[in-house]
């Protein structure tokens, strides 16, 4: 119920996934930037959902995946993003509401609707992503409630929502409140091309109001316009307290000023969907870290809960993750 205290309150784009499989050839003929998000218009969005193969429809965006999967492991969460007051809308709120997730921004009564993200999972398991931002990007820093922020051990914020000038201010907005309530504040790069078009922005909000970041490692080498992984996390952990790198099937490392801690990928039998590996590896991070665990335990329990999302289509687990976790945890 909204007044309790809360793990993390996530701030992102508040969008319907729709999943389908194309093969490569389906990519190449409509022009798709194969592997990444590419952010696209009303016009772009209703050709492309008309040629895509039979998918699912469900709630996604990148921030709300990461509050769900923290409920999932039994953490408290909740979500800020923009709907529209339509069907979407609130298939949207429904949804992350049954997740176990505290929802409160109020929907739109004008403008864009719902927002939606087309996802194209190909053989090889990579999503690219065609995201119609719509309702989502008039979130604006009246929809932070400071509150609800100073009621959060962490304030999440989501990379992609960066393209938005409001949205840049409520973040903003969001992460002083959280330090003035002696809070911490995350951040996911979510992108490389996120971090190609923000790169000085982002740099200047990491060293000055991140506690944690979140990137794999072309998004680090591109955020410091380096060739070498290693350099760049170096120079990540100067301007933040902890960043966690994801390295795909290599697994990730923790950096922490001068510690460095590998983690292991969790075993999975067949990658099927990629989609929301890095918000339920995130998840599970920050899941750990509220709870005052070691960062290894922090990264093995992201680590399990990234490998639960890959094992099946779909960016939020079918699975309570909390039963997964039990056996990792200290009785």
């Amino acid at each position: 119920m909204p007044g309790h205290p809360l793990d993390v309150v996530a701030i992102g784009n508040a969008l319907v996934d729709v999943l389908t499989h194309e093969n490569d050839e389906f990519v190449a003929e409509h022009g798709l930037n194969r592997g990444t998000m590419t952010l696209i218009d009303m016009e772009r969005a209703e050709s492309l959902y008309a040629v895509m193969g039979p998918g699912l429809e469900m709630s996604g965006g990148s921030a709300g995946n990461t509050a769900t999967g923290v409920a999932s492991l039994g953490g408290a969460a909740g979500f800020v993003g923009k709907v529209f007051d339509d069907q979407l809308g609130a298939v949207f709120a429904h949804d992350i509401r049954a997740t176990g997730v505290e929802f409160t921004t109020k929907p739109a009564t004008s403008g864009p609707p719902t927002g939606r993200c087309l996802i194209i999972v190909t053989e090889d398991a990579h999503r690219t992503m065609n995201t119609f931002l719509g309702a989502s990007s008039r979130l604006t820093p009246d929809d932070i409630d400071e509150a609800q922020i100073a009621r959060a051990k962490v304030t999440f914020l989501e990379g992609y929502l960066w393209d938005l000038p409001e949205a840049k201010d409520a973040f903003r907005v969001a992460a002083r409140m959280a330090h003035r309530a002696g809070n911490r504040v995350a951040l996911t790069l979510s992108d490389p091309f996120c971090v190609d078009r923000h790169r000085r922005e982002w740099l200047e909000l990491i060293r000055d109001e991140i506690d944690i970041v979140f990137a794999n490692e072309s998004e680090v080498c591109s955020l410091y316009e380096v060739d070498d992984v290693d350099h760049g996390m170096a120079r990540l952990a100067g301007d933040c307290a902890i960043a966690a790198v994801t390295r795909s099937e290599k697994g990730s490392i923790i950096v922490a000023g001068e510690e460095r801690v590998p983690i292991a990928a969790d075993p999975v039998e067949e990658v099927v969907d990629t989609t929301g590996a890095g918000d339920l590896y995130a998840a599970g991070f920050l899941f750990g870290l509220t709870r005052g665990y070691d960062l290894e335990l922090c990264g093995r329990l992201a680590s399990l809960a990234a490998a639960e999302v890959i094992s099946h289509v779909g960016a939020r687990p079918l699975v309570t993750l909390s039963d997964l976790a039990a056996p990792l945890l200290p009785t």
